[in-house]
């Protein structure tokens, strides 16, 4: 598949394809006698992979470090297992903060009349 092909298929700008490869995160993209890029269907997994990584919100440098690792192979599998643990952990964390701010908001909705109209008042007319 050639780069357009490839930024269609997994809704990638070709510029941030062309990035994640200068700075080693897809590995060697195959290319044919002209030099254009020909991805195979092996990078397209390693662009599905890095692709649910960011936007799990893992960072470039994480998933620098994480490909790095992954293409020196198994003998890094413990260190990569690591970085994964610490992406879900700040996942975890997000996900409570989020359900923090989901409770407060719906107390706010469930209480509007009674507590917040009053509240707001007051806050206004102390203005």
């Amino acid at each position: 598949m050639k780069i357009a092909e490839v930024s269609k298929r997994y809704g990638i700008s070709p510029d941030t394809l062309r990035y994640y490869e200068r700075i080693g995160i897809l590995g060697e993209i195959p290319r044919n006698k002209s030099g254009i890029r020909e991805y195979t269907e092996a990078n397209g997994k390693t662009i599905e992979f890095v692709k649910c990584m960011r936007d799990a919100g893992m960072s470039i440098e994480s998933l620098t470090e994480y490909m790095t690792l992954f293409f020196q192979g198994d003998g890094t599998i413990a260190a990569r297992k690591v970085i994964l643990e610490k992406q879900r952990d700040e996942i975890m964390q997000r996900i409570q903060n989020l359900q923090e701010a989901l409770d407060r908001l719906n107390f706010k909705i469930d209480h509007y009349e009674d507590n917040i109209v009053p509240a707001e008042k007051a806050m206004r007319s102390a203005l």
